[in-house]
């Protein structure tokens, strides 16, 4: 039996892959959700919970927001991290640039889940054609759903969420990449 870790930036992704990987990961793959208090507290307990937590059959994702950070040298930070940790082979995704991102990849989940007529058709418009692009994506979220929160927004939207029509680039590397470390 493989068991996938994911060490998660905040619960708003902990909320979505709930209810996301079940749909995604073959039922002999076990999965565990750890959620931080943000960046800093995520990379503070990668290499003490990657040393500790060592057996053959687990393999580690580390799923953070780019934020404002430079991604190739984010990705590289966190990869050392795994690598003094004794855990060279962890998949690291970075959100590119926060989870609202991902939601505004697929306006039709967002419509969805908050009944909001109409907001599937915006996803051909410039700025949610590409919403990795997006540095304000919560922001954006924000003046589609007005009372939009990030832990119960992720609850309601994650049911109806589309794997493989998703306009985020950065959400479809991190499917393909559990997908690939679950096959393996």
């Amino acid at each position: 039996m493989k068991e996938l870790v994911f060490l998660l930036e905040e619960p708003s992704m902990r909320e979505l892959l709930k209810i996301l990987l079940p749909k995604l990961l073959p039922e002999t793959v076990e999965f565990q959700l750890i959620a931080h208090k943000g960046k800093q507290h995520l990379e503070k307990a990668i290499p003490y919970k990657l040393r500790r937590w060592q057996a053959p059959h687990i393999h580690f994702v580390i799923v953070r927001d780019k934020n404002s950070d430079d991604c190739i040298i984010l990705k590289q930070r966190l990869k050392q991290l795994c690598q003094q940790a004794g855990q060279p082979n962890a998949l690291i995704r970075i959100v590119c640039h926060e989870l609202e991102s991902w939601f505004l990849g697929d306006l039709a989940a967002v419509e969805k889940a908050f009944n909001l007529k109409g907001l599937a058709k915006q996803q051909n418009k410039k700025k949610y054609r590409d919403p990795d692009q997006l540095a304000n994506a919560s922001e954006e979220l924000q003046k589609l759903v007005k009372n939009y929160k990030k832990v119960s927004g992720a609850c309601a939207i994650a049911p109806h969420i589309d794997l493989a029509n998703n306009r985020s680039h950065s959400f479809q590397v991190f499917i393909s990449g559990v997908q690939k470390i679950a096959q393996e």
